[in-house]
């Protein structure tokens, strides 16, 4: 049994004299027992209610996803961060813990790599205040998530709890893992610079492969590009692809 997947990046070339960016995609296979799916930050609260809306709306792939990929034999890494805490002493973080604790090693040096401007302000990072029930977040105030969203069930049986970049590293070199999907949110903010996300898995040399339709970002239509929510999402991905990994569409893999 194999994944198949199309993943598409963007590179800078010359087209008839003038620098363009050219999409192109190629098909990628993977063994599912070498490929791991990460859910970052798939919480069940957020600061924002457009956040949690737009959220809603990815769930149901999400948990397609999760299915297909464990019975597949991939590895499920439930990544809520903030959250971890309420996992303590469930089979799924003790598994994550055992493992991790018994690799001697450390992540590798991190490579170098520059890192350009996003193409979207998120100074502002919500739509849709203000709103009595998701109070714009200040320091000092408690977060309101508390646990991964109940609509993505964890499998105690196969599945791991972690939201720390080393755990994780250490699981993944003691099982083999080569490849990593990750879903979940924000684009612009925890998907790419949690511990365990694209920028520092690219630091470690994986090549991690951000599922497009499967995310959000956070974003407020007032601030610059002066878009919508959609169209500012695209950009985040687009820069994704052009600067630090590829991407793929969750509908289009096929397993077997």
């Amino acid at each position: 049994m194999v994944i198949n997947f199309k993943a598409r990046v963007q590179r800078l070339v010359k087209r008839g004299g003038y620098r363009v960016w050219e999409t192109s995609e190629t098909t990628r296979v993977c063994d599912p027992a070498r490929t791991a799916l990460v859910l970052c930050d798939v919480w069940d609260r957020h600061t924002c209610r457009g956040a949690e809306e737009r959220l809603a709306r990815l769930l149901p792939g999400i948990a397609m996803l999760v299915e297909r990929f464990r019975s597949a034999g991939a590895l499920i890494v439930h990544a809520p961060s903030d959250t971890i805490d309420f996992y303590d002493g469930t089979p799924a973080r003790e598994r994550l813990l055992t493992v991790s604790s018994s690799v001697d090693a450390s992540p590798p040096a991190d490579r170098p790599r520059k890192v350009p401007p996003l193409p979207i302000d998120a100074t502002d990072p919500c739509d849709t205040c203000p709103d009595p029930d998701h109070p714009k977040h200040k320091k000092g105030m408690s977060y309101p998530w508390t646990r991964q969203h109940a609509a993505i069930g964890i499998d105690d049986a196969c599945d791991v709890v972690s939201a720390d970049g080393t755990e994780l590293w250490k699981y993944y070199s003691a099982r083999g893992i080569e490849e990593v999907f990750i879903a979940g949110v924000h684009t612009n903010m925890c998907i790419l610079n949690r511990t365990f996300a694209i920028k520092q898995l690219v630091r470690w040399g994986f090549s991690p492969i951000l599922l497009r339709d499967l995310t959000d970002c956070m974003y407020n239509p007032a601030k610059p590009p002066y878009v919508s929510h959609e169209e500012a999402t695209d950009l985040v991905v687009g820069y994704i692809e052009k600067f630090w990994c590829a991407t793929a569409s969750s509908v289009h893999i096929s397993i077997g």
